[in-house]
């Protein structure tokens, strides 16, 4: 029996990349271009919410973590709930 193996972060940056490539490219049809987009989001989706679980588990083995973050620090939205 075998398993799929689950993508690393590193993985999907890759694969956001080549997406990224696929859609800046003239011959890529809207319609392919719309398909890449919904893969792109999910897959950013996806690295938001596994770079939130490795801060919080950061911050359960190092409590003091949470509190030397400078308070203008910029997360780009991927520690935001929204």
């Amino acid at each position: 029996m075998s398993q799929k193996k689950k993508a690393t972060i590193e993985e999907l940056i890759a694969r956001l990349e080549a997406i990224t490539g696929e859609m800046e490219n003239p011959d890529t049809g809207i319609d392919q271009s719309i398909k890449l987009y919904e893969e792109g989001l999910k897959i950013a989706d996806s690295c938001r919410k596994r770079l939130q679980d490795a801060r919080q588990k950061i911050e359960v083995i190092n409590p003091e973590s949470r509190e030397k973050q400078p308070e203008n620090k910029q997360d780009y939205g991927l520690f935001s709930d929204s």
